[in-house]
């Protein structure tokens, strides 16, 4: 039987216990058979492929490729995931530059099947990289098996991360969290804004996160969460409007109205 991973509490308590136990109970969870099972074949096998097609045509491998990257859920798109990593990443006009969720073009430079004449599964290091960011990945989704709003709240430094150290524009950042599905669920949530927001003009949209940014941290740009403390505090907002919004009984009007003006 696989670990399943434990939350006791919702909100900012269950936050603080997940950051107290999250070592531990991580690697319970990397050592379940599953987990084990997928890596070593994995690790023996990756290095034999050379293209895209090799790769969907083998499931354990796609499973952990997709996985690795959040994208769980197109383990039956191999035609599509083909596409998507033969015409590789440097051509503005190749598919995963088109696509709004960025992690499509993550995985396309992760692999650089379109891109090189020796893709990157002949790198000596190339299968350590993929199999733990696999790993945390599927811990997140165990998680949010318990609690979902952990699971967002677990990404959110790596998927903000990497927002803030490949793209260059203030513009572009906002756009990169747009495109990004579980980073677009955070901002919206902690910021107060619909998720009908998605069907208003880019321009539009830009312009309500940004406003409602300034009105929330006091600066309207992304950048300003490369500081740790205010990565924290998106953090907490999130969790908080996350449990009003679900109506949780686990904290008093009076604690969440407190909370609340702490972090405005």
């Amino acid at each position: 039987m696989s670990f399943q991973p434990v939350i006791p509490f919702g909100g900012m308590a269950g936050w603080s216990f997940l950051q107290r136990t999250q070592e531990n109970q991580q690697a319970a969870f990397e050592a379940s058979p599953v987990i084990t099972r997928d890596s070593e074949y994995f690790a023996e096998n990756i290095g034999s492929v050379t293209t895209a097609e090799e790769l969907v045509s083998d499931f354990r491998l796609l499973k952990v490729a997709l996985g690795a990257f959040g994208l769980d859920d197109d383990l039956a798109n191999k035609y599509f995931i083909q596409k998507v990593l033969e015409d590789g990443a440097i051509d503005t006009e190749a598919l995963s530059n088109k696509l709004s969720d960025k992690r499509y073009l993550d995985l396309t430079k992760a692999f650089g099947f379109g891109d090189f004449d020796t893709p990157n599964t002949q790198l000596s290091d190339f299968p350590g990289e993929i199999l733990q960011a696999y790993k945390d990945r599927q811990f997140e989704i165990a998680i949010g098996d318990q609690d979902s709003d952990m699971r967002l709240s677990l990404s959110l430094e790596r998927d903000l991360g990497t927002v803030l150290e490949t793209t260059t524009t203030d513009d572009g950042m906002w756009f990169s969290i747009m495109g990004n599905p579980p980073l677009r669920r955070v901002f919206e949530t902690a910021l107060g804004l619909p998720a009908s927001i998605g069907a208003l003009d880019l321009d539009l949209q830009l312009t309500g996160f940004r406003d409602k940014a300034l009105a929330a941290f006091g600066d309207g740009e992304v950048a300003q969460f490369s500081d740790p403390g205010k990565m924290e505090e998106l953090n907490r907002l999130f969790l908080v409007r996350s449990q009003i919004q679900a109506g949780s009984s686990s904290m008093s009007s009076g604690a969440i109205a407190l909370t609340l003006l702490q972090n405005l």
